[in-house]
């Protein structure tokens, strides 16, 4: 017989619920997917190309996601521009960082911050996983393609500075990404661990620059899947790493907004364990949150180790309240997740599409005139 559930065990699934943003299958809530959602009560939900065909039906996927849960979810979305847009295809294209960066303009930093915040806002997202912070070393160049600015620090604070900007304007969330820098990892962390070999003051000069300058207004950390064993003495991925995320994220560079780690599906962090110890241990490390983005038995399987170690482990315990607490409190916060966008009509769309198309181009223009005038430099 099933024991009753008492008011503490309710009370520690919601906050174990609020430390989890899922991702899904499927272009609607279906029945299914309704009760798991109102079952799991999660802090939020994240969408990727293959639930996004149109506009109006993007925005009553996450209205109904909101629907399941009367705590304002985060609504989320990878949007940087280039290889990483979900919306291209329902919208249009728009250009990668590198592409933006190279114009120098940071009217233009600033507005493409802003377009691909209009875009999330008016199909219902209020959150988008960007910009990147990673420097743009010759190291990545296969694996972040034209994801990076600039190998140079100060230039990547002055794009992802104004980029942040544009999407505040926008009433969206951004968020720094990959902590503490992926600029000199060689592999792809959705299929194994890299491993980075750089010095503690080569970190902290250059990848850790843009998070101590920007720390008051990143809303987020992403915290990567990859060891940088030199700092750390031992090969955990960052994502597990208590001395980056609390002892350097937290203390030495003092930053006090959400730390969230990314997805735990990914092959850089389950090479060191199951999806239910990653969980765990990304928590006890010092996360908030953390990312569980396709499979729903691993979101279950997640989401109940989290609260079977809560409830056999009171220092544990503690810090998923700490934790939860400060994710409403953030909430709380956050004018980005109050109210719900309105339906996308015809109109809108069309005019984000010539938007979107016009920044394309200028952009583009800048490009070719900056390359024509440096190669009449060089003729000369």
């Amino acid at each position: 017989m099933a024991k009753p559930i008492t008011r503490n065990q309710i009370d520690l699934r919601q906050q174990v619920g609020q430390l989890l943003i899922l991702g899904y299958d499927g272009l609607t809530v279906d029945n299914k997917l309704r009760a798991s959602l109102a079952t799991l009560q999660p802090s939020g939900v994240i969408l990727f190309a293959r639930n996004i065909e149109e506009p109006k039906q993007t925005w009553s996927l996450l209205r109904d996601s909101q629907s399941t849960t009367k705590i304002p979810m985060l609504l989320c979305v990878d949007l940087e521009g280039g290889t990483v847009d979900r919306l291209k295809k329902v919208i249009a294209p728009a250009p990668s960082v590198e592409q933006v960066f190279a114009t120098g303009d940071r009217k233009l930093f600033r507005m493409h911050g802003n377009i691909l915040g209009l875009e999330a806002r008016a199909l219902g997202f209020n959150t988008d996983f960007a910009p990147v912070f990673d420097l743009g070393f010759e190291a990545s160049r296969n694996v972040l393609t034209s994801r990076t600015a600039s190998a140079d620090p100060q230039r990547v604070i002055q794009y992802t500075r104004e980029f942040l900007r544009g999407l505040k304007a926008a009433k969206v969330l951004g968020c720094g990404k990959h902590f503490p820098g992926l600029g000199e990892a060689n592999l792809d962390s959705h299929h194994s661990m890299p491993m980075v070999n750089k010095s503690w003051k080569k970190m902290w000069a250059e990848d850790l620059l843009p998070y101590r300058e920007l720390r008051s207004q990143i809303p987020f950390v992403m915290v990567a899947h990859a060891s940088y064993p030199e700092i750390t003495k031992n090969n955990l991925p960052a994502s597990l790493s208590r001395k980056w995320m609390q002892d350097i994220l937290r203390k030495k560079i003092g930053y006090n907004g959400l730390i969230i780690s990314d997805d735990l599906e990914m092959g850089g962090v389950l090479s060191t364990g199951g999806i239910e110890e990653v969980a765990v241990e990304t928590l006890r490390a010092g996360a908030d949150m953390f990312l569980v983005c396709h499979n729903q038995e691993l979101v279950w399987r997640a989401y109940e180790a989290v609260v079977r170690e809560a409830e056999s482990d009171r220092k544990f315990a503690a810090h998923v309240a700490q934790a939860a607490a400060r994710v409403l409190s953030f909430k709380k916060r956050s004018s980005e997740l109050r109210g719900f966008a309105a339906e996308p009509k015809a109109k809108v769309v069309e005019k984000l599409k010539k938007i979107v198309s016009q920044f394309s181009r200028v952009v583009s223009d800048v490009d070719s005139a900056d390359r024509t005038v440096s190669a009449k430099g060089r003729k000369r």
